[in-house]
């Protein structure tokens, strides 16, 4: 089951991620843990990526398309995969379609998580992150046990500068622009299928479950 999980910011594609793995016990697999986990074993392709990221440089679609092949590669994905935020261009879709020949797998699913926009901004303006630990809160879906205050560990919440309206506004309509080209290109292979995320987050999982399922039967 090869998965690539997309939908804009906000659109909860980390919480169905979490369900969907543990459903069916496949590896989520983001470009920024590939990164991490190359630089990391100090791969060439992840050193190589480093000296990007060092220099606060968008990291060159070869080198990414490495690490893809190789984080692909590894015995965890052998059953499948769910791939979130790779591909984010057509070109890259292309060279992904190619190494996953190489590898006589192909992307299965594309999954795309719908959330109107004005829901969009209203979800991302009321997130809240802990200073002390990273967990995310919501001020009206998720809100603290005590206003500001982590449940986990008594951390204070913020709120991060790009998630005021203005900026989280404008940061949609480039993510509307950059992904609708990569949408049209799996619409045109068959293998996209847009997904209600409107709903409450277990009914969405529900979505995606019958829609997996009912491509194994």
């Amino acid at each position: 089951m090869n998965i690539v999980l997309m939908g804009l910011p906000g659109a909860g594609k980390g919480t169905q991620a979490d369900k969907i793995v543990e459903k069916y016990g496949i590896p989520h697999i983001s470009t920024g843990d590939m990164f991490r986990a190359a630089i990391v074993e100090g791969t060439e392709l992840g050193l190589k990526a480093k000296s990007f990221m060092d220099e606060g440089a968008l990291v060159p679609d070869e080198v990414t398309i490495g690490i893809v092949r190789e984080r692909l590669s590894k015995s965890d994905c052998e059953e499948g995969f769910l791939l979130d935020g790779f591909p984010r261009t057509v070109p890259q879709a292309e060279a992904l379609d190619v190494l996953l020949a190489d590898l006589n797998k192909d992307v299965e699913h594309v999954l795309n998580i719908q959330v109107d926009q004005e829901d969009l901004v209203k979800r991302l303006t009321g997130r809240r992150i802990c200073k002390i630990c990273g967990s995310a809160y919501h001020l009206v879906f998720n809100p603290p046990q005590v206003d500001g205050v982590c449940d986990k560990d008594g951390g204070e919440l913020y709120q991060r500068a790009d998630d005021n309206p203005e900026t989280v506004t404008n940061r949609l309509e480039v993510n509307v622009k950059q992904t609708q080209p990569l949408l049209d290109y799996y619409g045109s292979k068959g293998v996209m299928t847009n997904i209600n995320g409107q709903q409450h987050i277990d009914k969405v999982f529900v979505d995606l479950h019958a829609l997996l399922e009912s491509n194994r039967s």
